[in-house]
């Protein structure tokens, strides 16, 4: 039986639909009032919890063989925090799943997760990790950059298909491996049967890196007209973003990220998915 914490995220959602189809008995964790109809209805089992109730995480551990999480408090408010829940909220399913003999757990954090960040989401991965390690059980750490459906939708696409231009804070020079969801999904069911991803920490990247101005020529080709940009200086409020969404692309303005999943894509037997594919796409769901 796979537990998945984060089912009602997207990347959740995915790997529960991916679990499913391959054979998996899955048992999903859910709030009271969560909207989990579908999931349940393509086959999944319920377990009633909080990250934020250690009880509750004990209930949903029992009888599993491995637990897949992707929860993060990102799109949460009230009470849900990084402290809350990032940090403890993990650390308690952790010691649940440690306590009833889970055989796997796939932790997904970030590239570039550190204890001892400035950051404090990116402090709480960090620290979530090094937890994992030394909770006795077989683990995977899954390190994914910077996501496609998310950031090149809410700083790009959607400002395009609104027909308004494309605000960048910075340049928008340096260089990222953004990857696709569904290749996360992929690679976190893909732990639980592969060698090489047992007591392991994987970096997750795109076919290659690509910088903020690489990917508006993808929608420059693809929509035949030029793209119009307004560029901020760092530091600056993305209007109409939250506070996090701007301090992260000032941040993305200063370094870069690459990574090479030669080896890895291929240990996993994984197609990576292209931002250009992804750019394709979105421009296909307009209409």
């Amino acid at each position: 039986m796979l537990l998945v914490v984060g089912a009602t995220g997207q990347l959740g959602g995915a790997i529960v639909r991916r679990a499913l189809g391959a054979g998996y008995d899955v048992r999903v964790l859910f709030r009271e009032g969560s909207q989990y109809q579908e999931l349940v209805e393509a086959g999944a089992q319920t377990a009633i919890g909080d990250l934020k109730d250690p009880e509750s995480l004990k209930r949903a551990c029992q009888g599993i063989d491995a637990v897949i999480t992707t929860a993060n408090s990102v799109k949460r408010g009230g009470s849900d925090s990084v402290e809350s829940v990032d940090l403890l909220g993990n650390v308690a399913l952790v010691d649940a799943a440690a306590a009833a003999g889970v055989g796997h757990f796939v932790f997904t954090s970030l590239l570039g997760a550190n204890p001892q960040s400035p950051i404090p989401f990116v402090s709480a991965k960090g620290k979530v990790e090094e937890h994992l390690r030394t909770s006795g059980m077989p683990y995977t750490i899954l390190q994914p950059n910077i996501f496609m459906d998310v950031w090149i939708k809410a700083i790009v696409d959607e400002p395009l298909r609104a027909r308004q231009p494309v605000t960048l804070i910075g340049t928008g020079r340096k260089k990222h491996s953004f990857v696709a969801e569904r290749d996360v999904a992929t690679f976190a069911l893909g732990a639980l049967a592969n060698t090489h991803a047992r007591n392991s920490a994987i970096a997750i990247g795109g076919p290659r890196p690509l910088s903020w101005r690489d990917i508006l020529a993808s929608y420059e080709m693809f929509l035949g007209y030029p793209v119009a940009v307004n560029e901020l200086p760092p530091g600056s409020a993305l209007p109409g973003a939250p506070a996090f969404t701007s301090n992260m692309l000032t941040f993305m303005d200063t370094y870069e990220s690459p990574v090479d999943m030669t080896q890895t894509a291929r240990d996993f037997k994984i197609a990576l998915t292209a931002v250009e594919t992804y750019v394709r796409e979105s421009i296909a769901r307009w209409n």
